[in-house]
């Protein structure tokens, strides 16, 4: 393992909490982008029997 020195738990911890906040970024779009598709698939529905 790389030698950190004195700033090892600065330097983890910066990484955890990076690395934890680019899980919640990825969860967060992910759930978007699954919550938008299926309200613009219930518009297409509703476009389709409206026409």
């Amino acid at each position: 393992m790389l030698e950190l020195g004195k700033y090892a738990d600065a330097i983890l911890s910066s990484w955890a909490i990076t690395l934890g906040l680019l899980i919640a970024l990825i969860l967060v779009t992910w759930r978007r982008s699954v919550q938008v598709k299926r309200e613009l698939d219930a518009a297409e529905e509703r476009a389709k029997r409206n026409d």
